[in-house]
């Protein structure tokens, strides 16, 4: 862990360092510009009754404060930049150092009835996905959750490849958060591809040229105003034909406008993203397909999207007093741009989408790629056809510090279920979401808490934590036995019984102990028979019986014990049954009883 704290302690000194100089200039060119707006004025003033000399030196001053203020405008972006690429660097000196507070928690993507997801605590404060997430976009945020709650075995090889290949990339991977995080957007990228798909044209075919024979027209006309050759009534009485073109197409320019401003950061944001992925080398079989999928095009998908983002910066301009009514009236400005993008979504609609989803495809992998950096300590699963499903070395829940967790050696074939038994706290239900996690990253491909991880892929199903619905009126019990249900038919329902692996944690809690106990022997009974594997915890110790009458089934337990009057765990997974339970201790030692 020292390794990733020290990059990102010195990046962000790094990062410090420039901005002290990015400041410096951008005071120096404040003072420049002041200088020059000074100059300017007392120009002007000077030269007020001289039309020949203030006019040209109106028009050098406004080039050269153009000018002034596009540098300014560098060394700003240049600043929110560095300031971002200093926070990105702090998020990660503070998670290592444990605190996730300023990470988002992914509550939306809870889900009570996922195959196992609300189980194990994929999503919500203190989740897997909080301490993962590093996406700065919305569409990228929802397809990393999309990954994690996939349950996908396939290629995992091939993500294993792609992560590592991004993990080894880490001032890109920062470059483009950064990239994206200092553009905010408040509309969803699926209203602007909705209003792209359904949009229907109204400017007319004509303005393709009319907009550019006003204008000649307009500055032949201002030339010879000029020059005292043509009274100004014939110029005012053209500025109101500009008005009446554009007036009859002003409703729906508005309405038009009103969803093209809607989309300008998006497509601000997006084409600087896509270039960052253009311009990039990547060799991953996964990384390589995904950006050839955007590089198919004559022209790269990242011009395309800034010819669309510079439309739409001057489209915005509309709202300037001098711009919106002058433009128009000498030049038909909307009308001229109006039919520009129309032609831009006509063209590129259909790609728009697909163009989408890359960008959200690498946010989310950055996120992994992320972790990966952040953990050189943990190991990518060794993917194996054999009798074992997992084989495990020193495996431990990447959520809990090294300092405090308890590694344990944990390896099971693919006949073969557990009965861990075990006293309060001792360690069951930690170690149940160890191994559950352990599956979900490795078949996203990621490496997992362990020094060695032999893995023969496959799903997940867990029925760990159960609660009733008052919305639904159903009864915790109900609520359970339809969970149970579902496994059975997600097991039924496959092409081979070993397709799932089970997770269980004190099921039918909803019924008394004898029934219960009934209950629970015939259902892990019943999975053994339809050749399902797993692990089940639970306190009812005649549920360990069944391993007499099953070869399948073996029995492991977690221990505590009571020394000097004090309860002590150790929290190593054994082989056997639990004989030291701890109720009535507890009960006892709290003053309960």
């Amino acid at each position: 862990m020292s390794q990733p704290l020290q990059f990102y302690s010195k990046e962000k000194q790094l990062f410090i360092n420039e901005l002290a100089v990015v400041h410096r200039k951008l005071r120096t060119s404040g003072v420049i510009r002041l200088l020059f707006a000074g100059l300017l004025i007392f120009g002007i003033y000077y030269f007020f009754n001289t039309t020949e000399v203030v006019v040209p030196l109106i028009v050098v001053g406004i080039i050269g404060f153009i000018f002034l203020v596009s540098k300014h405008s560098n060394l700003d972006r240049r600043r929110s930049k560095l300031t971002a690429l200093i926070r990105i660097n702090e998020t990660e000196i503070n998670v290592l150092n444990g605190n996730l507070e300023s990470l988002a928690t992914g509550r939306k993507f809870v889900d009570h009835s996922h195959h196992y997801s609300y189980d194990i605590d994929l999503f919500g404060k203190g989740s897997f996905f909080q301490y993962l997430n590093r996406t700065v976009i919305a569409s990228g945020k929802k397809v990393l959750a999309n990954i994690l709650a996939s349950n996908d075995t396939v290629k995992i090889v091939d993500k294993q490849e792609a992560i590592k290949e991004l993990s080894e990339k880490p001032s890109w991977r920062q470059n483009f958060s950064a990239t994206g995080s200092l553009v905010h957007v408040d509309i969803k990228s699926s209203q602007i591809l909705t209003w792209l798909t359904n949009h229907e044209t109204f400017v007319p075919k004509s303005m393709r040229l009319l907009p550019l024979l006003f204008s000649v027209v307009s500055l032949v006309l201002f030339v010879l105003n000029y020059l005292y050759m043509l009274p100004l009534s014939v110029t005012t009485l053209w500025f109101f034909v500009g008005v009446g073109v554009t007036g009859v197409y002003i409703k729906k320019i508005n309405e038009f406008y009103q969803n093209a401003s809607n989309a300008k950061e998006t497509f601000k944001q997006y084409h600087q993203l896509l270039g960052l992925i253009e311009s990039e080398e990547f060799t991953s079989k996964l990384l390589k397909a995904k950006q050839e999928e955007i590089k198919k095009q004559g022209k790269k998908a990242s011009e395309i999207f800034l010819q669309f983002s510079k439309m739409l910066d001057a489209f915005d301009q509309r709202n300037n007093m001098l711009v919106g009514i002058v433009a128009n009236a000498f030049a038909l400005r909307d009308l001229q741009l109006c039919y520009k993008i129309e032609a831009w979504i006509d063209t590129n609609q259909d790609q728009v989408a697909h163009w989408f989803d890359v960008i959200a495809f690498f946010d989310a992998q950055n996120s992994l790629g992320n972790f990966v950096f952040n953990h050189p300590d943990h190991c990518f699963p060794e993917i194996v056809s054999s009798k074992f499903v997992i084989d495990a070395q020193q495996l431990g829940h990447p959520l809990i510090s090294k300092e405090k967790r308890v590694d344990n050696d944990f390896s099971i074939q693919g006949t073969n279920f557990f009965i861990i038994t075990g006293a309060n706290m001792a360690g069951k239900s930690t170690f149940l979401r160890t191994v559950s996690l352990s599956i979900i990253m490795a078949n996203i491909g990621l490496p997992v808490c362990a020094k060695s991880f032999d893995y023969s892929p496959i799903k997940l199903i867990t029925s760990m934590r159960t609660s009733d619905s008052l919305t639904d009126d159903e009864s915790y019990f109900f609520s359970e036995l339809k969970r149970l249900k579902m496994i059975i038919e997600s097991v039924q329902l496959t092409e081979k019984p070993g397709d799932y692996f089970i997770i269980l944690d004190e099921i039918l809690k909803g019924t008394n102990s004898t029934d219960k106990a009934i209950g629970s022997r015939k259902f892990v009974e019943r999975l053994v028979k339809l050749g399902a594997m797993g692990i089940i915890a639970t306190h009812d110790l005649s549920l360990c019986e069944i391993s007499k009458d099953l070869s399948e089934v073996k029995n492991y337990y977690f221990d505590a014990e009571i020394i000097d009057n004090e309860l002590h765990f150790d929290y190593t997974f054994k082989e056997g049954i639990c004989k030291n339970m701890n109720a009535s201790f507890l009960l006892k030692k709290m003053e309960i009883i």
